[in-house]
């Protein structure tokens, strides 16, 4: 399947069975953008957060950043970055890929946070209703949006890319999302590969596997 370069016009082929043919596996690190602009210090109703949970989703990451030194190093062993759709995660790819070519894909987005219906007058931060809308959509409220066998099905999906790649001996980054993140590792050990080393949920945060 051809996918979108970073660089207009282009086309990065991600699927192309031909490789660099090293005899080996290349590794492969699930990334968590940096922080993003949008603040978190408001108390919102959950009518509130899921239209602050929409410019999240919309939105950047916050000027000023500059990534980890280990991430960068894994950005320059790379032979392959991925991220996904969201602005904030190409930005991200962006300060890391210093003007080489990456894919944006839309398998990479992050898992969706409905809010559960809850009165007005009950305001938390963004992240507590975000703690509260993972465990309601993890036991299947989704509110019309993607269900969790559906997100699921697209780690899978994302897990089996990245291993096909990596196959061919290149390393692979992939620029995403904390939660989804998580859904693609444990698909990548279904597979084979195991994490070698992790550091931390927080923003920039990185996996590392190997088979």
């Amino acid at each position: 399947m051809p996918t979108e370069s970073a660089k207009a016009g282009q086309i990065i082929e991600a699927s192309d069975p031909e490789g660099p043919g090293k005899g080996r596996a290349g590794g492969i690190v699930l990334a968590r953008h940096g922080e993003p602009a949008l603040s978190r210090k408001v108390r919102l109703s959950s009518r509130e957060y899921r239209e602050w949970w929409a410019l999240y989703e919309a939105g950047g990451i916050l000027a000023g950043q500059s990534p980890p030194d280990h991430l960068k190093q894994a950005a320059e062993r790379a032979g392959v970055i991925y991220t996904s759709t969201r602005l904030r995660a190409k930005e991200t790819a962006l300060a890391l890929a210093e003007g080489r070519d990456f894919s944006h894909e839309e398998i990479f987005v992050e898992a969706p946070l409905p809010p559960p219906p809850c009165p007005e007058f009950v305001k938390l931060s963004p992240r507590i209703w975000g703690v509260i809308s993972r465990i309601s959509w993890w036991l299947g409220h989704h509110r019309g949006e993607e269900t969790r066998k559906a997100a699921q099905g697209r780690a899978a999906d994302a897990a089996h890319l990245l291993d096909q790649v990596a196959r061919r001996g290149d390393d692979v980054l992939v620029v995403a999302h904390g939660f989804f993140n998580s859904l693609i590792g444990l698909e990548l050990r279904k597979l084979g590969w195991r994490r070698v080393k992790g550091r931390g949920w927080r923003y920039w945060s990185t996996r590392y596997y190997e088979r």
